[in-house]
C-alpha cells in the first residue's frame, strides 16, 4: 500500500508534458495552422505580442532560445490585462474554468490561434 500511495504522489506532483515542451517548437505549428486556413506569420505574431508581450527579438529569442512553455509564460513581459475575456472551449475544456494558470495561458494562446485559423478578424480576436 505506501508504494501505491507514493506513486499517487508522484502523479499528482508531476507537470503535465506540454509545461515542458519548448516554445520553438510549438510557435511553428501555430504558424502552419493559421497559414494553412490563409492566415499569416505576422498575424501569428501579433496575437503572442497581445496576450504575451513578447514581439520582435523578445519573440525570436524565445522561440531560439528552447525556453518551456512554462518558462515562456512565466517571463511574459506582460499578460494582457484582457485575457480574461477570451473564453470558449479548447481540447474539450472551457479556458475560462482552467484552475492551473499555466494551463489557462497556454490555452488561451491555443485558443486565440485557434479563432484566427477559423477566419475571425484580427481586431476580434484581441478583444479591441
Amino acid at each position: 500500500m505506501p508504494a501505491q500511495r507514493a506513486k499517487d504522489r508522484a502523479s499528482t506532483d508531476e507537470k503535465p508534458r506540454v509545461f515542458t515542451m519548448s516554445f520553438g517548437s510549438v510557435y511553428p505549428l501555430y504558424v502552419q495552422k493559421a497559414e494553412k486556413k490563409g492566415r499569416t506569420k505576422e498575424e501569428v505574431d501579433a496575437i503572442i505580442a497581445w496576450l504575451t508581450g513578447y514581439s520582435g527579438a523578445k519573440l525570436r529569442r524565445a522561440i531560439d532560445s528552447g525556453v518551456d512553455l512554462e518558462t515562456f509564460f512565466a517571463k511574459a513581459p506582460r499578460l494582457n490585462p484582457n485575457a480574461g475575456l477570451i473564453t470558449g472551449v479548447v481540447c474539450g475544456v472551457r479556458v475560462e474554468e482552467i484552475a492551473d494558470p499555466v494551463m489557462q495561458k497556454i490555452r488561451y494562446l491555443d485558443k486565440l490561434i485557434d479563432e484566427l485559423a477559423r477566419g475571425k478578424k484580427l481586431e476580434s480576436i484581441l478583444r479591441t
